[in-house]
């Protein structure tokens, strides 16, 4: 249950907020290709290389099944609502209800089989402990035979990731009563509301006169909220000198608020980079949709499930393949669909005809029916022939993609 809602959440916020910034900026092609790249990056690239490195070894039917038969529909429904050209706001909220009906359903087979999850992640915490455990070793032994380069490297790294984790403990709160700080503390109450402010400027403009202590008179809104804001961390930082015994949910709901507007803003600033990029080269966005976009968000998912194969847990690894996508698809670009239909309610959106997407939607499909039909051959045994043909399958999008956006442009 918590893998297709807090672990899809978490791995999959990246995915989200470049989908609705994509589309904001109008540039719906990459929302678009990044989306259906990255799925198609994991369900054939990612499961090609657990396969090749662990193959064989069996999955667990119901699970498989239902998670590609839920991912493969939703992607011919979206496959359907693209051809036709055009999206209504009954369309894209039935998006985010498939998912949601998908957890329910997770939740409801879930019920029958709690007491042997309890105890399969009681033994995978001891077998992740352990090697967690050699991993560390075998870590040690090679940073004390790491050369003077890695180690000049490493001091610029950190220099680089100063001002970066700086800035974040300014403007997120630390929950843990360990990780406290006066100073940040009080920061965080004098720059949390100035940047949740700016990030509401396109409902509420920074100029907006209110009245404020003198009557008659109006001060722009962001003044009004330096001054409280400014005055109430002073006041923080004078009369709180202890740290707190226990974590507050407030402090952890407004942390979790400010990581979501870090997300949304650096996913914008990608955006608009990726736009100007392609301007810059002549590269058409859904081109860097399918390709930048899609490996910048997707790589960690390689990394993560390709260490937990060499962990020993190829099935989980397999697992983790189609949970996530399918959120980002669903929630991510249904989220986006849903505020853009919104806007033109009771009009439909409309969607410009590519043949890039349409390539993206085809491979897809025909990722996650091989390895629906192929595994299902195969008795619910993962074949290691089976992932050199997704590796190479996934060459071969990469290659289609890029002739047609270098004939299209």
């Amino acid at each position: 249950m918590a893998a297709v809602t807090l672990l899809a959440l978490g791995n999959g916020s990246p995915d989200v907020f470049s989908s609705l910034a994509a589309l904001r900026a109008g540039q719906y092609r990459t929302g678009f290709g990044a989306i259906l790249s990255a799925g198609a990056f994991v369900s054939a690239l990612v499961v090609g290389f657990v396969a090749i490195y662990a193959a064989p070894f069996p999955v667990d039917p119901a699970p498989f099944v239902r998670d590609v038969l839920f991912y493969l529909t939703a992607a011919m429904f979206l496959f359907y609502v693209y051809l036709s050209a055009e999206i209504f706001l009954w369309q894209a909220v039935g998006f985010v209800a498939f998912y949601l009906f998908f957890v329910g359903f997770v939740f409801y087979m879930d019920l029958g089989i709690v007491n042997r999850s309890e105890k399969s992640s009681v033994d995978l915490e001891g077998q992740i402990e352990s090697y967690c455990d050699q991993k560390s070793t075998g870590s040690v032994e090679k940073v004390k035979h790491a050369s003077g380069f890695t180690g000049s490297f490493r001091l610029i790294s950190k220099a680089w990731e100063l001002p970066v984790s700086t800035l974040l403990r300014l403007t997120i709160p630390q929950p843990a009563p360990s990780q406290w700080s006066r100073f940040y503390a009080s920061a965080n109450i004098a720059l949390c509301p100035l940047a949740l402010l700016y990030a509401c400027n396109s409902f509420v403009p920074l100029n907006h006169p209110i009245v404020f202590l003198l009557p008659n008179t109006l001060f722009p809104l962001w003044s009004v909220v330096l001054m409280t804001s400014f005055s109430l961390a002073f006041l923080h930082f004078v009369m709180e000198k202890e740290p707190p015994k226990a974590e507050h949910l407030p402090v952890v709901v407004v942390a979790f608020v400010m990581s979501v507007f870090w997300i949304s803003t650096t996913a914008g600033e990608l955006v608009n980079c990726l736009e100007a990029l392609g301007t810059l080269l002549k590269v058409p966005a859904s081109f860097l949709g399918l390709t930048v976009l899609a490996w910048g968000n997707s790589v960690g998912d390689l990394v993560a499930d390709v260490a937990v194969a060499k962990a020993g847990h190829p099935a989980m690894a397999m697992a983790g393949c189609f949970a996530g996508p399918m959120f980002n698809m669903l929630v991510g670009l249904g989220t986006a669909l849903v505020i853009q239909t919104t806007n033109t309610y009771p009009k439909a959106y409309e969607l410009n005809f590519h043949v890039g997407i349409v390539i993206a939607f085809v491979f897809l499909l025909l990722s996650l029916m091989g390895s629906l039909l192929v595994i299902t051959w195969s008795r619910f045994r993962v074949p290691r022939f089976w992932g050199f043909c997704l590796v190479g399958l996934y060459i071969v999008f990469m290659a289609v993609s890029s002739v047609v956006a270098i004939f299209s442009s």
